[in-house]
């Protein structure tokens, strides 16, 4: 199993800018796809962008299109979130996740390895 460890959380302005990182333990060339999902206090963990390990093809939820950008650094099995442009409604504790599942899923339950997660918060 994956182990996942995420930094980069913190407080920031509306309209500011904040990068996430997501370091994995093992090197596994077969994984298919990593993403980033976000939950809030009293709402569901949703997803936020997906990476494909292999391409590097991303997939981004509607919420965070054209102001988030997922990347990879392979040498480093190391994923990124850099977020722009962040809002009130972006605060929550934010996690990575590595996909048991081939092609780009969204679903929690395609993920079979979480970290624990860092917290972003927006003030207004």
């Amino acid at each position: 199993q994956v182990q996942l460890a995420e930094s980069g959380g913190g407080l920031v302005q509306a309209g500011g800018s904040l990068r996430l990182s997501c370091a994995a333990s093992v090197l596994t060339f077969s994984r298919s796809a990593m993403a980033w999902f976000r939950q809030a206090p009293g709402k569901e963990r949703e997803f936020v962008a997906g990476i494909s390990w292999s391409s590097g093809s991303t997939y981004y939820a509607t919420s965070v299109k054209g102001r988030f950008t997922i990347s990879r650094d392979s040498a480093k099995n190391t994923v990124y979130l850099q977020m722009n442009s962040l809002k009130p409604e972006d605060t929550a504790l934010y996690s990575c996740a590595a996909a048991r599942t081939w092609g780009l899923p969204t679903r929690v339950g395609d993920f079979g390895s979480w970290g624990q997660g860092t917290q972003v918060t927006v003030s207004s």
